[in-house]
Protein backbone atom coordinates (compact mmCIF):
# COMPACT_ATOMS: atom_id res chain seq x y z
CA UNK A 1 0.00 0.00 0.00
CA UNK A 2 1.79 3.18 -0.90
CA UNK A 3 -0.48 3.87 1.48
CA UNK A 4 0.33 4.85 4.95
CA UNK A 5 0.41 8.13 3.04
CA UNK A 6 -3.10 7.19 1.96
CA UNK A 7 -4.20 5.94 5.35
CA UNK A 8 -7.88 6.23 5.95
CA UNK A 9 -10.13 8.54 4.08
CA UNK A 10 -8.38 10.96 1.99
CA UNK A 11 -4.77 11.36 1.35
CA UNK A 12 -4.28 12.04 -2.36
CA UNK A 13 -3.62 15.77 -2.34
CA UNK A 14 -5.20 17.85 -5.10
CA UNK A 15 -6.59 21.34 -5.50
CA UNK A 16 -10.35 21.64 -5.24
CA UNK A 17 -12.57 24.68 -5.57
CA UNK A 18 -15.57 24.52 -3.30
CA UNK A 19 -19.04 24.10 -4.71
CA UNK A 20 -22.64 24.80 -4.21
CA UNK A 21 -24.74 22.11 -5.81
CA UNK A 22 -27.21 24.64 -7.21
CA UNK A 23 -25.39 27.62 -8.84
CA UNK A 24 -26.99 31.01 -8.35
CA UNK A 25 -28.66 30.06 -5.09
CA UNK A 26 -27.61 33.24 -3.31
CA UNK A 27 -29.17 35.31 -6.06
CA UNK A 28 -32.39 33.30 -5.74
CA UNK A 29 -32.49 33.98 -2.02
CA UNK A 30 -32.00 37.69 -2.57
CA UNK A 31 -34.88 37.68 -5.03
CA UNK A 32 -37.13 36.13 -2.40
CA UNK A 33 -37.43 32.85 -4.31
CA UNK A 34 -35.56 30.77 -1.73
CA UNK A 35 -38.03 31.33 1.10
CA UNK A 36 -38.27 27.63 1.96
CA UNK A 37 -34.64 26.83 1.24
CA UNK A 38 -32.57 25.03 3.87
CA UNK A 39 -28.94 23.97 3.69
CA UNK A 40 -26.71 20.98 4.26
CA UNK A 41 -23.01 21.87 4.71
CA UNK A 42 -20.49 19.04 4.33
CA UNK A 43 -16.86 19.40 5.42
CA UNK A 44 -13.87 17.09 5.41
CA UNK A 45 -11.12 15.45 3.40
CA UNK A 46 -11.27 13.03 0.45
CA UNK A 47 -13.90 10.95 2.19
CA UNK A 48 -16.21 13.95 1.88
CA UNK A 49 -15.16 14.62 -1.73
CA UNK A 50 -15.61 11.05 -2.97
CA UNK A 51 -12.04 10.54 -4.18
CA UNK A 52 -11.78 7.34 -6.25
CA UNK A 53 -8.33 5.87 -7.05
CA UNK A 54 -9.43 4.22 -10.29
CA UNK A 55 -10.01 7.64 -11.87
CA UNK A 56 -7.64 9.50 -9.50
CA UNK A 57 -10.09 12.32 -8.82
CA UNK A 58 -12.99 13.41 -6.65
CA UNK A 59 -16.42 12.15 -7.73
CA UNK A 60 -20.10 12.48 -6.95
CA UNK A 61 -20.05 9.00 -5.41
CA UNK A 62 -19.16 10.74 -2.13
CA UNK A 63 -21.19 9.82 0.94
CA UNK A 64 -21.97 13.53 1.24
CA UNK A 65 -23.73 13.52 -2.14
CA UNK A 66 -25.56 10.29 -1.34
CA UNK A 67 -26.64 11.59 2.07
CA UNK A 68 -27.80 14.82 0.46
CA UNK A 69 -29.97 12.86 -1.99
CA UNK A 70 -31.60 11.02 0.93
CA UNK A 71 -32.16 14.17 2.98
CA UNK A 72 -33.60 16.02 0.00
CA UNK A 73 -36.34 13.40 -0.37
CA UNK A 74 -37.90 14.58 2.88
CA UNK A 75 -36.80 18.21 2.50
CA UNK A 76 -37.21 19.21 -1.18
CA UNK A 77 -35.92 22.73 -0.52
CA UNK A 78 -32.58 21.47 0.80
CA UNK A 79 -29.40 22.70 -0.93
CA UNK A 80 -25.92 21.24 -0.53
CA UNK A 81 -22.90 23.43 0.22
CA UNK A 82 -20.07 20.98 -0.50
CA UNK A 83 -16.87 22.22 1.09
CA UNK A 84 -14.73 19.05 1.36
CA UNK A 85 -11.12 19.18 0.20
CA UNK A 86 -8.99 16.18 -0.76
CA UNK A 87 -5.82 16.12 1.31
CA UNK A 88 -7.23 18.33 4.07
CA UNK A 89 -5.87 17.98 7.61
CA UNK A 90 -7.51 19.26 10.77
CA UNK A 91 -4.98 22.10 10.81
CA UNK A 92 -5.39 23.08 7.14
CA UNK A 93 -9.17 22.93 7.53
CA UNK A 94 -8.75 25.78 10.03
CA UNK A 95 -5.90 27.77 8.47
CA UNK A 96 -6.35 26.99 4.75
CA UNK A 97 -3.83 26.12 2.06
CA UNK A 98 -5.08 22.90 0.49
CA UNK A 99 -8.02 24.27 -1.52
CA UNK A 100 -9.28 27.68 -2.59
CA UNK A 101 -12.40 29.15 -1.00
CA UNK A 102 -13.40 32.46 -2.63
CA UNK A 103 -14.09 35.03 0.04
CA UNK A 104 -12.80 32.79 2.83
CA UNK A 105 -9.37 31.84 4.11
CA UNK A 106 -10.10 28.18 4.80
CA UNK A 107 -12.70 25.43 4.71
CA UNK A 108 -13.77 26.21 8.28
CA UNK A 109 -13.93 29.93 7.53
CA UNK A 110 -16.08 29.22 4.46
CA UNK A 111 -18.44 27.06 6.54
CA UNK A 112 -18.79 29.63 9.34
CA UNK A 113 -19.46 32.40 6.82
CA UNK A 114 -22.02 30.28 4.97
CA UNK A 115 -23.74 29.56 8.29
CA UNK A 116 -23.84 33.30 9.02
CA UNK A 117 -25.14 34.09 5.53
CA UNK A 118 -27.91 31.50 5.88
CA UNK A 119 -28.43 31.95 9.62
CA UNK A 120 -31.26 29.80 10.94
CA UNK A 121 -31.56 27.87 7.67
CA UNK A 122 -28.62 25.47 8.00
CA UNK A 123 -30.29 22.17 8.88
CA UNK A 124 -27.32 19.78 8.72
CA UNK A 125 -23.54 19.90 9.10
CA UNK A 126 -21.37 16.81 8.62
CA UNK A 127 -17.62 16.37 9.14
CA UNK A 128 -15.05 13.67 8.40
CA UNK A 129 -11.41 14.70 8.83
CA UNK A 130 -8.23 13.61 10.59
CA UNK A 131 -6.56 10.78 8.69
CA UNK A 132 -4.17 13.08 6.82
CA UNK A 133 -2.74 14.55 10.01
CA UNK A 134 -0.24 11.73 10.44
CA UNK A 135 1.15 11.94 6.90
CA UNK A 136 3.99 14.29 7.81
CA UNK A 137 5.22 11.75 10.37
CA UNK A 138 5.74 8.94 7.85
CA UNK A 139 8.77 8.86 5.56
CA UNK A 140 8.55 7.70 1.91
CA UNK A 141 10.15 4.44 3.07
CA UNK A 142 7.43 3.96 5.67
CA UNK A 143 9.37 4.75 8.84
CA UNK A 144 7.51 6.54 11.59
CA UNK A 145 8.87 9.53 13.52
CA UNK A 146 7.67 8.92 17.09
CA UNK A 147 8.25 12.51 18.26
CA UNK A 148 6.35 13.82 15.24
CA UNK A 149 3.55 11.36 15.96
CA UNK A 150 3.27 12.50 19.56
CA UNK A 151 3.01 16.12 18.52
CA UNK A 152 0.65 15.43 15.61
CA UNK A 153 -1.80 13.46 17.74
CA UNK A 154 -2.08 16.27 20.27
CA UNK A 155 -2.40 18.92 17.58
CA UNK A 156 -5.10 16.90 15.87
CA UNK A 157 -7.14 16.58 19.06
CA UNK A 158 -6.96 20.32 19.71
CA UNK A 159 -7.73 21.20 16.09
CA UNK A 160 -10.71 18.85 15.91
CA UNK A 161 -12.10 20.38 19.10
CA UNK A 162 -11.65 23.87 17.69
CA UNK A 163 -13.33 22.92 14.39
CA UNK A 164 -16.35 21.29 15.96
CA UNK A 165 -16.68 24.00 18.62
CA UNK A 166 -16.60 26.75 15.99
CA UNK A 167 -19.18 25.02 13.82
CA UNK A 168 -21.52 24.35 16.72
CA UNK A 169 -21.27 27.95 17.91
CA UNK A 170 -22.07 29.19 14.39
CA UNK A 171 -25.21 27.05 14.19
CA UNK A 172 -28.62 27.44 15.76
CA UNK A 173 -31.08 25.16 17.55
CA UNK A 174 -32.27 24.08 14.08
CA UNK A 175 -28.84 22.77 13.08
CA UNK A 176 -27.94 19.11 13.49
CA UNK A 177 -24.25 18.22 13.61
CA UNK A 178 -22.74 14.79 12.88
CA UNK A 179 -19.07 13.76 12.72
CA UNK A 180 -17.66 10.35 11.84
CA UNK A 181 -15.27 7.87 13.37
CA UNK A 182 -13.23 5.59 11.07
CA UNK A 183 -13.45 2.08 9.69
CA UNK A 184 -10.34 -0.11 9.86
CA UNK A 185 -8.64 -0.29 6.41
CA UNK A 186 -5.80 -2.43 7.77
CA UNK A 187 -8.07 -5.48 7.95
CA UNK A 188 -7.05 -6.12 4.34
CA UNK A 189 -3.73 -7.49 5.65
CA UNK A 190 -5.71 -10.63 6.59
CA UNK A 191 -5.30 -11.79 2.99
CA UNK A 192 -1.49 -11.90 3.32
CA UNK A 193 -1.42 -15.13 5.33
CA UNK A 194 -0.70 -15.89 8.98
CA UNK A 195 1.42 -12.81 9.62
CA UNK A 196 -1.16 -10.57 7.98
CA UNK A 197 -3.98 -12.18 9.95
CA UNK A 198 -2.20 -11.48 13.21
CA UNK A 199 -1.55 -7.90 12.11
CA UNK A 200 -5.24 -7.46 11.22
CA UNK A 201 -6.29 -8.66 14.68
CA UNK A 202 -3.77 -6.38 16.36
CA UNK A 203 -5.04 -3.37 14.43
CA UNK A 204 -8.54 -3.56 15.92
CA UNK A 205 -7.90 -2.36 19.52
CA UNK A 206 -5.93 0.78 18.56
CA UNK A 207 -8.50 1.74 15.93
CA UNK A 208 -11.23 1.36 18.54
CA UNK A 209 -9.25 3.42 21.06
CA UNK A 210 -8.73 6.18 18.52
CA UNK A 211 -12.41 6.20 17.62
CA UNK A 212 -13.27 6.58 21.29
CA UNK A 213 -11.03 9.66 21.51
CA UNK A 214 -12.49 11.16 18.35
CA UNK A 215 -16.04 10.50 19.56
CA UNK A 216 -15.26 12.20 22.87
CA UNK A 217 -14.27 15.39 21.07
CA UNK A 218 -17.42 15.31 18.94
CA UNK A 219 -19.72 14.73 21.91
CA UNK A 220 -18.07 17.47 23.97
CA UNK A 221 -18.81 20.06 21.27
CA UNK A 222 -22.41 19.14 20.50
CA UNK A 223 -21.88 16.73 17.60
CA UNK A 224 -23.49 13.35 17.27
CA UNK A 225 -21.32 10.49 16.01
CA UNK A 226 -21.73 8.37 12.89
CA UNK A 227 -20.28 4.97 13.80
CA UNK A 228 -18.39 4.13 10.65
CA UNK A 229 -16.53 1.28 12.36
CA UNK A 230 -19.85 -0.30 13.25
CA UNK A 231 -21.22 0.18 9.74
CA UNK A 232 -18.17 -1.65 8.35
CA UNK A 233 -18.35 -4.38 11.08
CA UNK A 234 -14.75 -3.47 11.87
CA UNK A 235 -14.59 -5.54 15.08
CA UNK A 236 -16.41 -8.67 13.87
CA UNK A 237 -13.74 -11.37 13.63
CA UNK A 238 -16.26 -14.07 14.66
CA UNK A 239 -18.73 -14.26 11.78
CA UNK A 240 -17.16 -16.06 8.83
CA UNK A 241 -18.04 -15.15 5.24
CA UNK A 242 -17.05 -16.76 1.95
CA UNK A 243 -15.30 -14.29 -0.35
CA UNK A 244 -14.61 -15.43 -3.93
CA UNK A 245 -10.88 -15.81 -4.43
CA UNK A 246 -10.14 -15.55 -0.71
CA UNK A 247 -12.26 -18.30 0.82
CA UNK A 248 -13.62 -18.05 4.38
CA UNK A 249 -12.71 -14.76 6.04
CA UNK A 250 -14.11 -12.82 9.03
CA UNK A 251 -17.04 -10.50 8.32
CA UNK A 252 -14.94 -7.39 8.94
CA UNK A 253 -12.38 -8.50 6.34
CA UNK A 254 -15.15 -9.29 3.86
CA UNK A 255 -16.62 -5.82 4.42
CA UNK A 256 -13.33 -4.00 3.93
CA UNK A 257 -12.83 -5.89 0.65
CA UNK A 258 -16.41 -5.26 -0.45
CA UNK A 259 -16.57 -1.57 0.47
CA UNK A 260 -13.06 -0.20 -0.23
CA UNK A 261 -10.21 -0.55 -2.72
CA UNK A 262 -7.93 -2.07 -0.07
CA UNK A 263 -8.10 -5.65 -1.40
CA UNK A 264 -7.70 -4.71 -5.06
CA UNK A 265 -4.39 -4.40 -6.93
CA UNK A 266 -4.50 -0.68 -6.09
CA UNK A 267 -4.33 -1.51 -2.36
CA UNK A 268 -6.00 1.81 -1.65
CA UNK A 269 -8.14 2.10 1.50
CA UNK A 270 -10.53 4.74 0.13
CA UNK A 271 -14.15 3.56 0.07
CA UNK A 272 -15.66 2.63 -3.28
CA UNK A 273 -19.18 3.69 -4.34
CA UNK A 274 -20.74 0.93 -2.24
CA UNK A 275 -18.62 1.99 0.72
CA UNK A 276 -19.78 5.57 0.39
CA UNK A 277 -23.37 4.30 0.33
CA UNK A 278 -22.79 2.53 3.65
CA UNK A 279 -21.16 5.63 5.14
CA UNK A 280 -24.10 7.76 4.01
CA UNK A 281 -26.36 5.24 5.73
CA UNK A 282 -24.40 5.59 8.98
CA UNK A 283 -24.89 9.36 8.94
CA UNK A 284 -28.55 9.00 7.96
CA UNK A 285 -29.15 6.56 10.83
CA UNK A 286 -27.90 9.13 13.34
CA UNK A 287 -30.09 11.84 11.86
CA UNK A 288 -33.09 9.50 11.84
CA UNK A 289 -32.76 9.03 15.61
CA UNK A 290 -33.89 12.60 16.05
CA UNK A 291 -36.40 13.88 13.53
CA UNK A 292 -36.89 17.21 15.32
CA UNK A 293 -34.03 19.54 14.24
CA UNK A 294 -32.02 20.98 17.09
CA UNK A 295 -32.90 18.53 19.84
CA UNK A 296 -30.01 16.70 21.43
CA UNK A 297 -27.51 19.08 19.89
CA UNK A 298 -26.29 20.78 23.05
CA UNK A 299 -22.76 19.97 24.19
CA UNK A 300 -22.33 17.09 26.59
CA UNK A 301 -20.85 17.82 30.03
CA UNK A 302 -17.06 17.78 30.00
CA UNK A 303 -16.96 14.76 32.29
CA UNK A 304 -19.39 12.70 30.23
CA UNK A 305 -18.24 9.27 29.14
CA UNK A 306 -17.23 8.75 25.52
CA UNK A 307 -19.67 6.59 23.54
CA UNK A 308 -18.61 3.17 22.41
CA UNK A 309 -17.42 3.49 18.82
CA UNK A 310 -18.30 0.56 17.36
CA UNK A 311 -18.38 14.26 -10.63
CA UNK A 312 -16.17 17.05 -10.29
CA UNK A 313 -17.61 20.05 -8.52
CA UNK A 314 -18.19 23.79 -9.11
CA UNK A 315 -17.99 26.83 -6.76
CA UNK A 316 -19.75 28.43 -3.81
CA UNK A 317 -19.12 31.98 -2.64
CA UNK A 318 -20.17 32.62 0.96
CA UNK A 319 -20.16 36.40 1.34
CA UNK A 320 -20.94 37.19 4.98
CA UNK A 321 -17.87 38.43 6.81
CA UNK A 322 -17.02 37.15 10.27
CA UNK A 323 -14.24 35.74 12.40
CA UNK A 324 -13.98 32.09 13.27
CA UNK A 325 -15.87 31.15 16.40
CA UNK A 326 -13.86 29.75 19.29
CA UNK A 327 -14.41 26.25 20.59
CA UNK A 328 -16.42 25.57 23.71
CA UNK A 329 -14.84 22.14 24.19
CA UNK A 330 -13.60 20.88 27.52
CA UNK A 331 -9.84 21.35 27.88
CA UNK A 332 -9.52 17.63 28.57
CA UNK A 333 -10.97 16.43 25.29
CA UNK A 334 -7.97 17.15 23.03
CA UNK A 335 -5.81 15.11 25.42
CA UNK A 336 -8.24 12.19 25.29
CA UNK A 337 -8.36 12.35 21.51
CA UNK A 338 -4.60 12.72 21.21
CA UNK A 339 -3.96 9.69 23.38
CA UNK A 340 -6.32 7.54 21.36
CA UNK A 341 -4.98 8.77 18.05
CA UNK A 342 -1.39 8.12 19.07
CA UNK A 343 -2.33 4.52 19.78
CA UNK A 344 -4.06 4.24 16.42
CA UNK A 345 -1.10 5.52 14.45
CA UNK A 346 1.40 3.35 16.32
CA UNK A 347 -0.75 0.28 15.79
CA UNK A 348 -1.49 0.91 12.13
CA UNK A 349 2.15 1.72 11.42
CA UNK A 350 3.07 -1.71 12.78
CA UNK A 351 0.51 -3.27 10.45
CA UNK A 352 1.95 -1.32 7.53
CA UNK A 353 5.49 -2.48 8.26
CA UNK A 354 4.30 -6.11 8.48
CA UNK A 355 2.66 -5.72 5.10
CA UNK A 356 5.80 -4.22 3.54
CA UNK A 357 7.96 -7.10 4.83
CA UNK A 358 5.47 -9.56 3.46
CA UNK A 359 4.99 -8.01 0.02
CA UNK A 360 8.24 -6.13 -0.53
CA UNK A 361 6.33 -3.11 -1.84
CA UNK A 362 8.02 0.20 -2.50
CA UNK A 363 6.98 3.20 -0.37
Amino acid sequence: MRSLQRFGPGLAISALTIVLSTPGLAAADEAGNGKDTTYYISLGDSLATGYQPDVDKDTDAAYTDQLYAQLKQRDPGLKHIRLGCTGETTESLISGGKCDYPGAKSQLDAAVKAMAQHHGKVAYVTLSVGANDIQACVSPAGSLDAACLNSASRTMGKSLARITGALHQAGTKNTRFVGSTYYNPFLATWLLGAQGQQAAKESAPPIEAGNTGIAQVYKSTGFKVADMAGAFSSNDFTTMVNVPGAGEVPANVAKICQLTWACTPKKDPHPNADGHKVIAGAFAAVLAQDDAPGTGASPAPSDSAAPEPGKDTGANHPTTNGDLAETGASSSTPVLAGAGLAVVVAGTAAVYFARRRRTGEEG
